[in-house]
């Protein structure tokens, strides 16, 4: 929704940009509720309660984190010296005789909330129903540190795996990147780094990814408001992230068209992409399929029409969320072979 009329096709009626399929029932309860609390947008927060508050609602609207074999909190260095917090889930004991497949995952939260812990029941999903190791990495968010900390982090993470995968149980042959959001973003550009470095993923995982250098198409103009991530929550998250608005036009910002070409994406690993049609992210998500598809590689799109941004983490309140969590993982379990 916006704040002027938006034309509509006249095929359909529908706004260009919006999803021609009505919300998911349990969706527009739950967004119902949340507005009826009152409660201020995490945009209209200091940034520490803003943080605070998006730790504590995590738990609340997700599933409950479901038991996994073994989990370890440690830190991986930084090329500048920093230990990145990262926490590894395992669905069995592994070893250099039985490795296991592994995902590295970054967390979502537009590069200035999230953490391990807001992530932790979706990583845990990830684990079992994909049976892989799952390194889950804390990287630094804004605004105490700014852009490029994120996407150094990520891909000095990528790295780490790489040389330690035996030492960790896992099979290098086998490891895949994924990440959520501001995640995805993370996830989309360390499959570039990862091409440059001559280091092979076998899959990208991106759910409802940020590829876009200026938040302007058909679906963030029609879904500026009302559906969980606004264009104001948005703007809020950048402003804290982006140290300059040339930031913008990076491709480890903007894969899709920082820049005005993006990241140059011929030889990058399949990717699986996920979008939601009430998610202002639609959109990007659409065209860095596309240009994906455009540069030879394979990737498969799936567009869940009657969702909203952040889906994957509301399944205590919207059980067709289960349904995207079991394509998720057959979409790893096809990249892993398993």
């Amino acid at each position: 929704m916006s704040a002027k009329p938006l034309p509509t096709d006249s095929a359909s009626g529908v706004p260009p940009g919006k999803s021609s399929q009505p919300l998911d029932p349990q969706v527009a309860q739950l967004l119902d509720l949340i507005a009826r609390a009152k409660r201020p947008p995490i945009h209209a927060l200091e940034v520490a309660d803003a943080k605070i508050a998006y730790e504590k609602s995590a738990p609340i609207l997700d599933i409950s984190p479901p038991p996994v074999h073994d989990v370890e909190n440690f830190a991986i260095p930084a090329r500048d010296g920093h230990q990145i917090p990262v926490r590894l889930y395992a669905p069995r004991e592994a070893s250099w005789a039985d490795p296991l497949p592994l995902l590295v995952y970054f967390h979502g939260g537009g590069f200035t909330v999230g953490s391990v812990n807001s992530h932790d029941a979706l990583c845990r999903t990830f684990c079992l129903g994909a049976e892989c190791l799952v390194l889950s990495v804390d990287y630094r968010l804004g605004p105490d540190w700014q852009f490029p900390t994120a996407a150094h982090d990520a891909f000095d993470a990528l790295h780490w795996v790489f040389a330690e995968a035996e030492r960790l149980g896992a099979d290098p042959a086998r490891i895949a990147l994924g990440g959520d959001s501001a995640g995805g973003t993370l996830a989309a550009a360390s499959a570039v780094a990862a091409r440059n470095a001559g280091l092979a993923p076998v899959l990208q995982l991106l759910i409802y990814p940020g590829t876009s250098a200026r938040q302007d198409t058909p679906s963030h103009r029609a879904l500026a408001d009302g559906y969980l991530l606004t264009a104001d929550m948005i703007q809020w998250f950048f402003s804290h992230y982006l140290g300059q608005d040339a930031d913008r036009d990076d491709w480890r910002f903007a894969p899709l068209d920082g820049g005005g070409t993006g990241a140059d994406v011929r030889g990058v690993c399949p990717a699986w992409i996920a979008v939601a049609g009430y998610d202002p992210l639609h959109d990007e998500g659409v065209a860095y399929a596309a240009k994906l598809q455009a540069a030879g590689v394979p990737a498969t799109l799936v567009d869940y029409p009657s969702m909203i941004h952040d889906f994957f983490k509301l399944g205590r309140f919207v059980p067709a969320v289960l349904q995207a969590h079991a394509d998720a993982n057959g979409a790893l379990r096809q990249a892993f072979k398993t």
